[in-house]
């Protein structure tokens, strides 16, 4: 291992990967910070011009520096606007928007800035020390793992329903299963309530349904409260850039739980950066007792670091099965494959042995690469932060344009917009009644992978004997099971002492 790090110190610093590595942060920050875009669309973009570069290792390190920086920087617009950047940052909004409509938007994005910091630079250390090992690991989860894995992300709607709502986070997340079963079936290629209408047999867009459910919503908020506009006006004055010690503190076993946590989710192919935040939110929420649960969905610092660590970690994990086994873990990591493949580099166990130079570059170039994210955003936070500062006359016509614009980029369809307003109509609808919009969303995004997982082990297991037959599935399935009734308990004793206060008055 000592000698592949020397070699990737080698390659890293040369002058061509460091301006790769510069580059790459720069592009995928921005694009991170438009909502619709994310790092798939640009890193498919740019792959013909990574492959012109010649060098297999400067092209990887710019499209890798792409994909983590865009994750970084996608906690911008999520904090700013409502409006995620990319999936990866969708929970990093329930606490992060909530902040800067306090008058702390410079704070937010400098918490956000830090965790991701720090979640990129620890998850890189792990990959560095762990990623022989964890490719073993990896090959362990099949089908009916990934079902287990997916019933645990579905069994954190707990952490986001508030008191009294869990009968609310649960109807969401049904709504989020149905949503996520439009379009051709995991069983049969079949379209399935389609009404008919071929432009949903590919299904419902996640990007679309992002927007609806919180950018869209925004905007209309916008329009019919006008004092929700001035809420959030900082005068063009940005202050308090800076968090105190005490949360610093708090922030500091959040980052170190969920740099761990996030990595390993994202070791594990189909899991992702996406599933890593919505988790790491739904721990931190779930262990934080009194008070500071309250604050979670109000501008808690916990519940905006711990998305930011985990989807940052998950970021650098995902390399894990794709360079030691060739295993695509998500969408991205899957066009990174195919420009590997493009550039005549065979990912897999050999590629420690056969190509080192590579396989530590990369590594190496996460570190410097994480080190200038953080140096080009924290002296721009100023500046990022005015866009709060626009009147809201401006304001409402940038959400919705950045809105329209990112629903219609993703599918390239004018279907699209129309699924956007009706959808974001009903989110509106749904958030006047006070129903917690996030259980949607997981639902919608782990419903079909759920689907596709469990539809694959029925057929190897011929039913549901691989529960009892896969030892691993059933801890997870425990698991899922402990997250869903450890709040329904704590809030019945909550109730129980309450009840004995009253009765002792």
């Amino acid at each position: 291992m000592l000698e592949g790090i020397f070699i990737g110190l080698e390659a890293a610093f040369s002058i061509q990967n460091l301006l790769m590595v510069i580059a790459g942060c720069l592009i995928g920050t921005f694009i991170g910070m438009l909502p619709g875009l994310g790092p798939m669309s640009i890193i498919a973009i740019m792959i013909p011009v990574a492959i012109t570069l010649g060098d297999p290792a400067a092209a990887l390190i710019l499209l890798a520096g792409v994909y983590y920086g865009a994750i970084f920087g996608g906690s911008t617009s999520s904090i700013l606007l409502n409006a995620p950047g990319v999936a990866g940052t969708v929970a990093t909004s329930f606490d992060g928007y909530p902040m800067a409509r306090k008058g702390q938007a410079g704070k937010a994005l400098t918490i956000a800035a830090v965790s991701s910091f720090a979640g990129g630079t620890i998850g890189a250390i792990l990959l560095m020390i762990f990623a022989p090992a964890l490719s073993s690991v990896a090959l362990l989860f099949h089908s009916a793992e990934y079902f287990g894995l997916m019933v645990v992300g579905l069994s954190a709607i707990a952490a986001f329903a508030g008191t009294g709502q869990v009968a609310k986070a649960l109807m969401m997340t049904i709504l989020g299963l149905i949503l996520a079963t439009v379009g051709e079936g995991a069983l049969f290629n079949m379209p399935r309530f389609t009404m008919g209408l071929m432009d949903l047999q590919s299904g419902i867009s996640f990007i679309t349904l992002a927007m609806a459910m919180f950018a869209l919503p925004e905007a209309l908020f916008l329009v019919l409260n006008p004092l929700r506009g001035a809420a959030q006006g900082t005068g063009g004055k940005i202050e308090n850039l800076r968090f105190s010690r005490a949360e610093g503190k708090a922030m500091l076993p959040v980052i170190g739980r969920q740099s761990v946590q996030g990595f390993f989710i994202g070791v594990l192919p189909g899991a992702g950066a996406t599933i890593a935040s919505f988790l790491g939110y739904a721990v931190e929420r779930n262990i934080a007792k009194g008070d500071e649960q309250a604050e979670f969905g109000k501008g808690s610092v916990k519940g905006l670091a711990a998305p930011e660590t985990a989807n940052n970690a998950a970021c650098t994990g995902s390399f894990v099965p794709l360079l030691t086994l060739g295993i695509p873990g998500s969408g991205t990591t899957a066009i990174l494959l195919g420009a590997l493949i493009a550039l005549n580099v065979t990912p897999g166990p050999r590629l420690m042995v056969d190509t080192p130079e590579i396989f530590w570059a990369v590594i190496i170039s996460m570190f410097i690469g994480n080190l200038v994210l953080l140096v080009l955003n924290l002296p721009l936070i100023p500046y990022i932060a005015k866009i709060l500062a626009i009147p809201r006359n401006y304001l409402i016509p940038f959400i919705l344009f950045f809105t329209l614009m990112g629903a219609y980029i993703g599918q390239n369809n004018a279907t699209e917009l129309l699924m956007l307003v009706g959808l974001g109509i009903m989110a509106t609808i749904f958030r006047f009644a006070n129903y917690p919009l996030a259980p949607l969303l997981i639902g919608f995004i782990l419903g079909t992978m759920l689907e596709d997982n469990f539809s694959r082990s029925m057929q190897l297991y011929d039913g549901l004997g691989f529960i009892l037959d896969r030892p691993m599935t059933l801890g997870l399935l425990i698991l899922a099971a402990i997250l869903v009734l450890l709040p329904s308990a704590r809030s019945y004793r909550a109730r129980k002492v309450a009840r004995n206060v009253a009765d002792g008055d």
